[in-house]
């Protein structure tokens, strides 16, 4: 493989409430596409990452204090900081994480985005005042309603969003007062490094925020035994997710995990060439490695063989090769280990009577766009969530059926349902176990102002910054008798 254009190799400590610390266990960031050293940074020592825990607790009694203008002007800065280095931003996304350059650079504007708009949610959390005069005797009694910072959050991110995933733990802690310590996915932690020495440069307080590399071990004691981390926000999969929760304790806990995002396309929305295109773009973007790539696909009988007939013509124009060039669409997966783990669910899908339709190998990280058809509940790329450019794509008869269809997968994060009915709109809306229904596009379809998350296996709670401010916050009453 020709090796990619990418910034020259950083070596970073981790940020630990203003220090930067270059002690501790030798981490190796490498690309995913040529396996190119991009950064060397260090795992946090027990002793450090405890010694950020007390610093972030002693910072609570200043954070809480910020104004919500100051927050406001921190968060505007930053936003402003990461739109002045979009470039060199996208292509260090590019370098240690292998997505595409034109799909590193939407990622950006999608960070400053969150940032923007955590900065308005900030001044806008209100309270409410509240009538208590409600049986007799309790005359001249009101209530007044606050939400104010549960406490120190710990955050843990993926390495498939590494810019803007951050940011939707940093920024809403940043808006409600939360001081914040992130563990950044090891593949992946250049970005978050980035986005603190933004948040730092900007005024947030250096005692308030520590961006660390933390071993399984040490991440485990926080959850079980550090009390004076309150809130628990983590994106990633479902094993981990719930693996966590169990050992979290009292902490408040946020669960973004895993899906298995299906769409429906019903005969009466016509325009089949485009809704194929959208479901192949949608699945195999950044190679499919998002929650909410579309991985599930049911078609009306009807239209079903002109869908597959385009579906395959789109998945046979999409670039393949080095993330770097402005025309890839197609790069590598994150590893090599889970390019065979996909190649193994494809080769056991085809063993089971699958046809392929398109795709179907790999070479190295880089998995071929793969369309299946034929697939039946109990195969793996059915199923489980694949996170690969994968899909399975299957005709249905009955509307009523296809949604139960959907609904049988232990995931529940988004769906995607193409029809004109108002009917059958309410009734998948009313139907579906989805934590959101996209009319007219694909599941894979987000903005970062919407409440985003989903049901059963798929996680707990929103995100989407002003719900994620209210995951990170307490109301609290006051009641007067005057």
């Amino acid at each position: 493989m020709a090796k990619s254009s990418s910034p020259g190799a950083i070596e970073r400590g981790f940020l630990a409430c203003g220090r930067e610390l270059q002690e501790g266990r030798e981490v190796v960031v490498r690309s995913p596409w040529d396996q190119s050293v991009v950064g060397t940074v260090r795992e946090a020592s027990h002793g450090a990452v405890m010694e950020a825990v007390g610093s972030l607790e002693r910072s609570l009694a200043a954070t809480r204090k910020l104004s919500a203008h100051e927050r406001k002007r921190i968060l505007l800065a930053v936003a402003e900081k990461i739109a002045a280095q979009k470039e060199e931003l996208a292509r260090l996304i590019v370098a240690e994480a292998g997505k595409p350059l034109k799909a590193a650079r939407v990622e950006v504007e999608r960070a400053v985005l969150t940032y923007t708009t955590a900065a308005e949610e900030a001044v806008r959390m209100t309270g409410e005042v509240l009538p208590l005069d409600l049986l007799k005797g309790n005359e001249g009694r009101w209530g007044m309603v606050r939400r104010f910072p549960a406490g120190p959050v710990f955050a843990i991110t993926p390495f498939n969003f590494p810019l803007n995933l951050v940011a939707h733990k940093l920024a809403p802690a940043v808006a409600v007062g939360c001081p914040v310590l992130l563990k950044p996915a090891p593949q992946t932690p250049l970005s978050a490094l980035r986005l603190g020495d933004f948040l730092l440069e900007a005024g947030w307080p250096a005692e308030a925020l520590a961006v660390m590399l933390l071993s399984n071990e040490d991440a485990e004691f926080l959850l079980e035994q550090e009390e004076r981390l309150k809130v628990l926000s983590f994106t990633g999969s479902a094993k981990v997710g719930w693996k966590l929760k169990q050992k979290a304790a009292k902490k408040r806990v946020l669960l973004e995990l895993g899906g298995n995002a299906a769409m429906v396309v019903h005969g009466d929305w016509g325009d089949v060439e485009g809704v194929a295109k959208k479901a192949v773009l949608a699945g195999t973007s950044y190679a499919g490695q998002s929650c909410i790539s579309v991985q599930r696909v049911y078609v009306e009988r009807a239209v079903f063989d002109d869908f597959v007939a385009q579906a395959v013509k789109q998945a046979g124009r999409l670039v393949l090769g080095d993330p770097a060039n402005e025309e890839t669409d197609v790069g590598p997966v994150i590893r090599e280990s889970d390019a065979e783990r996909i190649e193994s669910w494809v080769d056991e899908a085809r063993a089971g009577g699958v046809t392929v339709l398109a795709g179907g190998s790999r070479e190295g990280c880089v998995v071929e766009p793969t369309l299946l058809t034929g697939t039946r509940r109990g195969m793996k790329v059915l199923d489980e969530e694949v996170f690969a450019p994968v899909l399975a794509i299957e005709p249905y008869d009955d509307f009523n059926a296809v949604l139960d269809e959907v609904n049988h997968s232990p995931y529940g994060l988004q769906a995607g349902l193409f029809t004109r009915d108002v009917g059958r709109i309410f009734r998948a809306y009313e139907t579906l176990d989805v934590g959101g229904l996209i009319v007219g596009d694909t599941p894979t379809w987000r903005i970062d102002p919407m409440p985003y998350g989903g049901v059963k296996d798929s996680g707990l709670g929103r995100e989407g910054v002003r719900y994620a401010m209210d995951e990170m916050t307490e109301p609290k009453l006051l009641v007067m008798a005057v």
